[in-house]
């Protein structure tokens, strides 16, 4: 029995009820009880128990459980059988239309119904009755009968039919007793009370109410019985019986049931309420709407009476015929009479009617015309704005026409020629800048000598200190520098006027054209000065660049300038990279010279105030920001954090002093203080960071497009190279050369201002360098490795950084070519007021023309080049004394030598000029002619109008045409008297200006032809390709006047920022003054027997002392020491027959290096320890001497202090 069991569970769980049907029948488990009818109850009631028993944790059911189950579920299907057996009776009992049988069957144990009370069978059948007769109408089967619910819900809505028929009667009952009572608030009371459902009951009616109510009841009570039973109707169905005495109502009529007739009913009072009420609301309604009352009746009369009027007219329709005329015969009567009668009168006035009406059309003339002018005169600035507005649209269409139509007509071009002539503000502009450009020149030459003079007493006191020179050494470098600023501010520009090459006789004046001549060939031909770059030794190319080359194009002092600079730094860095770069690292690990110049140019004086409006506000708070403080050397936050740990405690530290960087990574502290140094250095790089970035536009446009050719020449020679290789190169040009030095020491280039003698902090110095660090390793993408192993978490911010910096790279190298961006071609210098002026020294010019003879072959192999026939005509190199003049020096003076030395310093005005074009009476030049032909249309057709060219030509000028221009003449005449010199118009231009009308007309024709045979114009269009080259000549001479006006804010600028670094450097010099004042002071008073000399004589005394010998030493000995690391074209074995002589020069920190091959003199060299300083500064480990020998700079330098300052 366990095991069936068992398997009734198992079929249980799988709630099949088929199965567990199967189990029950078939197994030997012998439940009782169990009826066939019920087996599919017994099957879900046991899978739900064993669900539940389950849920319970109850393994199993068992066999008691199941019997239990069953037994349930015959019970449960007795109780339901009987109640089935109950509904029917209950069923039948309504049937049978007796109430008390109903009730019997509703009050059956088996039913079990609730609620059902005997006193209210009567309702029970009656509402049982009603839910059976709505059943079989919405089901339309009369055999319906009710369920257990629905007779539930019956017994239930009767119950409740009780309670509120009481409720009703009681308050009915109440109404009628409260107006019987005569109190007309009581019975409102009794009116308003919520059981007894009436509606429409207003405060406002309760006397009328009461009035009514009684009237009605008085009338009840005449013809109604006094019994105590009233009979109430519910939900218009069923009859309610209410006792008056005992407050007890019933659904069966009362024996002897007779109602009582005083009584009112709730049908008769909502009856009376609601008459009542609705005559209260007519009259409110009435009262609020007497205003539309009015009106209707005010258009009824108004009806009424139209109604009349249109009677009347319709009659006068009728008689209209008979009444128009007799109305015309009397009005003609009338007219008749009063026309006779003016008739009369006029022709008996007639001279008096004349003169009246000539006075009152004059008056009336008279009066209009003196509104209108008063019209103008109030309307007069509306008029000239009109006015003004037309005129300017007009010349609005027209100079669109003129810049924008393919071909613009004569006539438009006409009205703009004036544009081309030269007022005389433009000659005072010209004069301005020109003077400017002078001072601005001069002003920056000055400062680079003084910039020189003052860094060279840096390093002699430098070595004062250090006792490598002596006291006297500085006072005397000292006082050149004064007499050279004495003597600059001395100086004229202009000295040598009258002797010399500017002397007033003819030789000279062909040399001085000559030089003019060669001076602008050189500057607008890049090709010969690039060439010329590379042909000498590097130090001689860098002083020739630094002094000739930014002179020729006066500091880019203007846009021409500017353009030709450019240009020149083009070709001259593509001719580097395809000569001298052999692998694209070649331009990070060596020191380009036009990388050099470019950069040094744009952070001279006209990048200065760029580089300072970019960087000085990031740099300042870095600087004055008190508590930063960034140290990432492990090493020396390590000795910080001991120092501290001593001075707070009083006793030595128990750590050691000197560790290695990994045993000061070891400790907490010193991690966490690098952390937080970390943390600043973000914080502070990211500002410098998105200063650079969000300052694009400051970038000088020289730099950014020397980015882009960088670039381009780089792809172009290495096209294998990836996009971030140039980048990377490109970042080295922007960041790390020009920007970074200017982080790490603002001081230096001026980003900050400090006083004289003023110097940063260390700490400061150490933050900016960090940042600086930060920004070189971001810009080329240089991870942190190797000593630098600790900042290895700061290579990710490495890399998110660098790429910031590539896109802003790209940016940057996205720029317009010169010609775009200043808008210059090769016509631009033949249209300009000016000509170019530049300002050098004698010495400067001898030293180009003898690098010129010297390499000619070398910058212009071709025979027939334009260069050969310039130098040709100067001739040799002339000496300094030709230039100067005979006699600017005493051939008897002992120092003439120095003397001729410091003269060759005097600057002079060259005012360049082409030798190949506006010659004097030559017209075949093609250029020249199409130039002078222009000059002559213009001063034609501003006189003579016509359509078209040679309609103007053709068309003979009148009398008043040649008047005004003989008056043009002459004005243009005056002044060009009044212009200076180095404005005025070329002698052959001026002849041509002067020509009659009729004659410039036949020159005109005559070059016309000229220029058609050599195919520049045409006459099958009427010369529209002259008429359109004037209007480009309009456009130009516009733009050209905004970019003057331009250049002048811009030179005036510059030159506030050049005198304020001359006052910089001046303060400075007297900070020297007086230190050095202060060594002698302190100097005598220890040596109080002895006394300084420092006149000449004393000084030669005093400056008697061994001079340091030469140092002699084999390539293969500075190879050993490191020094030379290769020489190229020579094996390392033959090393040993080279030697180098190094000796030291006069001047401090100055060495000559002589190279002997087999004892044989080869180069020589200036080697500037200066320089050597300043390559190391800039993180360059290796460069050329004479361009063959690599050698390494620190060694190099180390071998020097060693040797020569005992250091």
């Amino acid at each position: 029995m366990l095991s069936a069991v068992a398997v009734l569970n198992e079929v249980l769980d799988t709630k099949d009820p088929q199965a567990v049907i199967e189990q029950l029948t078939d197994s030997p488990l012998g439940f009782t009880n169990m009826d066939q009818d019920n087996l599919n109850r017994y099957a879900d009631t046991l899978i739900k128990l064993r669900g539940e028993a389950l849920a319970k944790g109850q393994e199993f059911l068992t066999w008691n459980d199941v019997q239990k189950c069953i037994d349930t579920v015959n019970v449960q299907v007795h109780e339901e059988h009987e109640r089935i057996i109950a509904i029917a009776e209950i069923n039948e009992a309504l049937n049978s239309g007796d109430h008390q049988q109903t009730l019997a069957a509703l009050l059956l144990p088996t039913a079990k119904l609730t609620g059902v009370n005997s006193a209210t069978a009567k309702h029970y059948h009656d509402v049982l009755q009603y839910t059976k007769q709505l059943l079989r109408q919405s089901s339309g089967d009369e055999s319906a009968v009710l369920w257990l619910d629905q007779i539930q819900e019956a017994i239930h809505t009767a119950n409740q039919d009780e309670e509120e028929a009481l409720t009703l009667a009681g308050a009915v009952a109440d109404i009628n007793r409260m107006v019987a009572e005569g109190d007309s608030q009581n019975t409102l009371q009794a009116l308003q009370v919520p059981s007894a459902g009436l509606k429409a009951v207003l405060p406002e009616c309760a006397d009328t109410y009461q009035a009514e109510l009684a009237q009605r009841q008085t009338n009840s009570a005449t013809t109604g019985s006094t019994g105590v039973w009233v009979k109430h109707c519910i939900k218009d169905r069923y009859d309610y019986y209410y006792n008056l005495e005992t407050g007890q109502g019933t659904w069966e009529e009362p024996e002897g049931f007779e109602h009582n007739g005083d009584h009112l009913t709730k049908e008769e009072i909502q009856s009376a309420v609601s008459s009542v009420s609705a005559e209260y609301n007519r009259e409110q309604l009435w009262l609020a709407n007497e205003s539309l009352v009015t009106q209707l009746q005010a258009r009824i009369r108004g009806y009424l009476v139209r109604k009349k009027h249109a009677q009347r007219m319709e009659y006068l329709r009728q008689q209209e015929p008979h009444i128009v005329k007799l109305q015309a015969c009397w009005k003609g009567y009338k007219q008749r009479k009063m026309y006779k009668d003016r008739m009369n009168l006029l022709q008996k006035n007639v001279a008096s009617v004349i003169k009246i009406q000539a006075v009152a059309k004059m008056w009336k003339a008279k009066r209009k015309y003196n509104q209108r002018l008063q019209f103008f005169k109030d309307h007069e600035k509306e008029i000239v704005k009109i006015q003004a507005f037309l005129k300017a649209n007009k010349a609005r269409d027209d100079y669109r026409t003129l810049t924008g139509a393919k071909d613009p007509p004569l006539s438009v071009v006409r009205k703009f020629v004036h544009l081309l002539e030269q007022s005389a503000l433009d000659l005072q502009e010209e004069q301005e800048v020109t003077r400017l450009r002078e001072e601005v020149v001069t002003k920056i030459r000055s400062n680079q000598q003084m910039e020189k003079d003052l860094n060279l007493m840096d390093i002699k006191i430098g070595l004062l200190v250090k006792n490598r020179i002596t006291l006297q050494d500085v006072v005397s470098h000292n006082k050149k520098m004064k007499n050279k600023k004495n003597k600059a501010s001395k100086d004229d520009l202009t000295a040598g006027a009258k002797l010399g090459i500017k002397g007033l006789n003819k030789s000279k004046r062909r040399k001085l054209e000559a030089y003019q001549h060669l001076f602008y060939l050189l500057q607008t031909n890049p090709p010969y000065l690039a060439k010329l770059i590379f042909q000498m030794p590097q130090n001689k190319s860098t002083k020739f660049m630094d002094t000739v080359i930014f002179t020729l194009y006066n500091y880019a002092s203007n846009q021409r300038e500017e353009y030709l600079l450019l240009k020149l730094f083009k070709t001259a860095l593509e001719e580097e990279i395809n000569s001298k770069v052999d692998q694209i690292q070649d331009i990070v690990t060596g020191n380009p010279t036009v990388i050099k110049m470019v950069v040094s140019f744009n952070r001279g004086a006209r990048g200065h105030n760029t580089l300072r409006q970019l960087l000085a506000p990031v740099v300042k708070d870095i600087i004055e920001n008190k508590n930063l403080g960034i140290n990432t050397n492990p090493v020396d936050v390590y000795k910080a954090w001991v120092n501290q740990l001593e001075t707070a405690t009083g006793e030595a530290s128990k750590l050691p002093y000197e560790v290695t960087p990994e045993q000061a990574m070891s400790h907490e502290e010193v991690r966490s203080r690098l952390e937080a140094s970390s943390l600043a250095l973000r914080s502070a790089t990211d500002k410098v960071l998105n200063s650079i970035v969000s300052s694009l536009d400051n970038i000088p446009y020289g730099m950014r497009y020397i980015a882009k050719v960088l670039k381009n020449s780089l792809h172009e020679k290495f096209p294998d190279a990836s996009e971030d290789e140039l980048m990377k190169i490109v970042g080295n040009l922007l960041y790390y050369r020009y920007m970074n030095p200017a982080i790490v020491a603002p001081d230096g280039f001026d980003i900050i201002d400090m006083s004289a003698g003023g110097q940063l902090h260390l700490d400061q110095r150490r933050n900016l360098g960090s940042v600086a660090k930060m920004l070189q390793h971001a810009a080329a993408n240089k991870l942190f490795e190797g000593e630098n192993a600790h900042m290895t978490p700061l290579n990710n911010y490495i890399s998110q950084t660098y790429e910031k910096f590539r896109v802003f790279f790209q940016s940057a190298c996205d720029v317009p070519e010169p010609e775009e961006k200043f808008n210059i071609d090769e016509y631009s210098d033949m249209v300009t007021l000016s000509k170019p002026i530049i300002y050098i020294s004698i010495e400067e010019v001898i030293n180009t023309h003898s690098l010129l003879l010297e390499h000619l072959e070398a910058i212009s192999p071709d025979r027939n080049d334009l260069l050969h026939e310039l130098l040709q005509d100067l001739g040799d190199v002339p000496d300094v004394e030709t230039l100067l003049g005979e006699g600017a020096v005493d051939p008897n003076d002992p120092n003439r030598e120095s003397a001729l030395s410091q003269l060759a310093k005097t600057e002079i005005s060259l005012t360049l000029t082409s030798k190949f074009e506006l010659l004097e009476g030559d017209d075949k030049d093609v250029k020249t002619l199409m130039t002078k032909t222009k000059k002559l249309i213009v001063d034609v057709i501003r006189i003579q109008p016509g359509e078209t060219l040679p309609e103007i030509l053709e068309t003979p000028a009148t009398a008043p045409q040649e008047s005004e221009h003989i008056r043009i003449v002459a004005r243009r005449a005056v002044q060009d008297a009044q212009t200076p010199e180095g404005l005025k118009s070329s002698p052959a231009v001026l002849e041509d200006s002067q020509l009659p009308l009729e004659q410039k007309k036949r020159k005109i024709l005559r070059n016309l032809r000229n220029l058609e045979q050599a195919g520049l114009v045409a006459t099958s269009n009427k010369y529209q390709d002259l008429i359109n080259d004037i209007s480009k000549d309009i456009r130009y001479q516009r733009r050209y006047r905004q970019r003057r006006k331009a250049e002048l804010v811009k030179l005036q600028q510059t030159l506030t920022a050049l005198n304020s670094k001359t006052a910089f450097f001046q303060d400075q010099m007297n900070y020297y003054d007086t230190y050095i004042k202060t060594c002698l002071d302190n100097l005598n008073r220890k040596n109080s027997r002895r006394s300084i000399k420092l006149d000449s004589k004393g000084e030669d005394k005093g400056s008697k002392k061994s001079k340091p010998q030469a140092l002699k030493y084999t390539a293969a000995r500075l190879h050993e020491k490191g020094v030379i690391l290769e020489i190229e074209g020579l094996q390392t074995n033959q090393f040993r027959n080279v030697m180098f002589d190094i000796s030291p020069t006069e001047e401090v920190g100055d060495f000559e290096v002589k190279a002997k091959f087999m004892g044989v003199e080869m180069e020589k060299v200036q080697l500037h320890f200066q320089d050597l300083l300043q390559l190391q500064y800039e993180g360059v480990a290796v460069m050329k001497m004479f361009d063959k020998a690599k050698v390494n700079v620190n060694l190099l330098i180390f071998l020097l202090n060693k040797k020569f300052y005992g250091k």
